[in-house]
């Protein structure tokens, strides 16, 4: 692909980015990034989800200076985590761990240690609240102080409490299989270049830093018919999980001697999914297999709709682009993809001109025929 360099054109540009500031500022008013960071949490964790860098209060800056475009966001926050060092790993974090604020299970009714609703638009009814255009900070104060009075009365003692894995009781049950603990450590596709055939560490890194839109579009398009896995959602659970690093001294330390450096709000899903297996007597019967999905922050559309492309790509014999890990890994990008559309705004003279010389050149042909 040909591309020319454009000469002189500094001074339009320079006018272009002071127009774009003019937009964001016409209307004479300004939003607060700490507004963005307490009213606008889904979008906060989209864009960390995405550009793969947990610091909420970075996303709501650069939904600011991206005046609410995703991708824009996106790719901001990116470039930004490409310029910090990466002075250690965490240890392995294990979901149990989780301080749950929301736990529901599709599949069972009672599960242990119950369904925990948290918050969520799931049982909100769809209506434009015309109330909010002249709420104040008096209405908000007076609603808060009203309700943290309901929930300590309700809960006068507040202790932690750890909920259970529902796949764990059913693998007691020994109706899921219990594969080995696998401490090979993680391919980083941010410091490596993917390929293929990729291994799940990267298939699971691809599709959680994936755009939102594209990785809900695909499991949808597999849930619909292209391949027609229909998974029941095992569990979704969301809520902080703590965060530990080992001393940078030692090589290995115990758990008890590595630091708290922090905790990051996750989102998690387990997908139970039926699949037809022949057993040992070569009759086919059914069994289950666990799609898998993780994404910081609450967004379970996205992580339900992973959980369903990871158990698509572990079977990538059949004949569905649901299946195919170059076609899905490759497509749901947020940067590369919009990077790629939006290229095709940059001068392409060389090769259209090239292009048009060649249609001329038919159509004289043509001409000197049927003269």
């Amino acid at each position: 692909m040909g591309y020319v360099a454009v000469k002189g054109g500094t001074k339009a540009i320079e006018a272009s980015i002071k127009r774009l500031k003019y937009e964001r500022l016409k209307g004479q008013d300004s939003i607060h990034v700490e507004t963005i960071l307490a009213t606008m949490r889904g979008m906060v964790d989209q864009v960390m989800s995405e550009a793969s860098l947990y610091d909420p209060y970075l996303a709501a800056l650069a939904i600011k200076q991206a005046e609410g475009s995703m991708e824009e966001a996106v790719f901001l926050l990116r470039a930004h985590r490409s310029t910090l060092p990466r002075l250690y790993y965490s240890q392995t974090m294990e979901t149990e761990n989780m301080f749950v604020e929301r736990r529901i299970s599709a599949s069972f009714k009672d599960i242990p240690g119950g369904q925990l609703l948290g918050a969520t638009y799931d049982y909100t009814h769809r209506l434009l609240d015309f109330q909010l255009i002249e709420e104040t900070k008096s209405d908000i104060e007076q609603w808060l102080s009203e309700y943290e009075q309901e929930v300590n009365c309700s809960n006068p003692q507040e202790e932690v409490i750890y909920f259970p894995k529902v796949v764990d009781y059913l693998r007691e049950e020994g109706l899921f299989e219990t594969n080995p603990l696998e401490n090979t450590p993680p391919d980083d596709i941010t410091k490596k270049s993917l390929q293929f055939p990729a291994s799940r560490s990267e298939r699971l890194q691809v599709l959680t830093r994936g755009q939102t839109g594209a990785v809900t579009s695909l499991g949808y398009a597999s849930l619909r018919g292209y391949g027609q896995v229909h998974p029941t959602v095992g569990e979704v659970r969301v809520g902080n999980l703590p965060i530990y690093v080992s001393p940078p001294t030692e090589e290995e330390s115990e758990y008890e001697d590595d630091y708290y450096i922090g905790e990051v709000k996750l989102t998690e899903v387990e997908s139970f999914v039926p699949v037809m297996k022949q057993n040992n007597r070569n009759k086919k019967e059914l069994e289950f297999e666990i799609g898998y999905g993780i994404c910081f922050g609450q967004n379970e559309t996205k992580a339900i709709a992973m959980s369903i492309l990871d158990q698509c790509l572990d079977h990538p014999e059949a004949p569905y682009p649901t299946h195919d890990e170059e076609f899905v890994l490759l497509h749901i990008d947020s940067v590369e993809s919009t990077g790629f559309i939006s290229h095709l705004k940059l001068p392409h003279y060389v090769t259209f001109q090239s292009k048009l010389d060649s249609v001329r050149g038919v159509k004289q042909e043509v001409e000197k025929d049927e003269n």
